[in-house]
């Protein structure tokens, strides 16, 4: 199923109907401020298990990231420390995902890298998904096959094509990039930007 959501003024019931999905357990495609994503409710082990399968993830070598709301809450999920936390503050809402230490209430499918990913895209149908559900939301760029057109994951309409019997919802947002964010690993002394991305990070 392919919904159309607005950057604001969107049906508060076709909203719900989304939170809804998420709660439940469905795997949802929606955009962000770099490429369309895959992603599930980040706190219900089933659906990350299997967007893992979906897209031959090993959750214990590869980095699961999540969109947040805002940092209001981020010390729930991941530890911060004060100068992490500054700079992401003069960087978010955009496109960066933060690679910090995990903190025990993410599901154990996270603590097998004891590291997570942070998101808040500067996208305001996510981000209002996010404050709706009231909860984190795994994050996984859909991807692209190498014979496949670049369109298979900009266009919402050949991303429903592709992948709409295998997830729950597509959000139709517009058309999406092909950019990826920017990667800044948090976990030692200095910040370092392992790959770069969308994002100019503001140091």
């Amino acid at each position: 199923m392919r919904l159309k959501l607005y950057d604001k003024n969107n049906n508060p019931n076709i909203l719900q109907r989304v939170i809804d999905v998420l709660n439940e357990g469905g795997i949802i495609i929606y955009p962000t401020d770099t490429m369309y994503a895959i992603g599930c409710h980040a706190l219900k082990e089933r659906p990350i298990e299997r967007i893992c399968k979906l897209k031959g993830l090993d959750p214990r070598k590869h980095n699961l990231s999540i969109i947040c709301y805002d940092l209001s809450n981020i010390s729930e999920y991941a530890r911060v420390e004060n100068a992490t936390f500054k700079l992401m503050k003069r960087n978010l809402p955009g496109p960066f995902t933060f690679i910090l230490n995990a903190d025990s209430r993410l599901p154990k499918i996270f603590r097998n890298r004891k590291e997570v990913g942070i998101r808040v895209p500067d996208n305001p149908i996510i981000r209002e998904i996010c404050r709706l559900l009231d909860a984190p939301i795994l994050t996984t760029t859909v991807p692209l096959d190498e014979e496949e057109d670049v369109e298979y994951v900009m266009d919402p309409e050949l991303i429903d094509e592709k992948w709409g019997d295998e997830v729950d919802l597509v959000i139709d947002g517009g058309m999406g990039g092909t950019e990826p964010s920017t990667v800044i690993y948090c976990c030692n002394d200095e910040p370092e930007i392992i790959r770069q991305g969308k994002g100019i990070l503001n140091e």
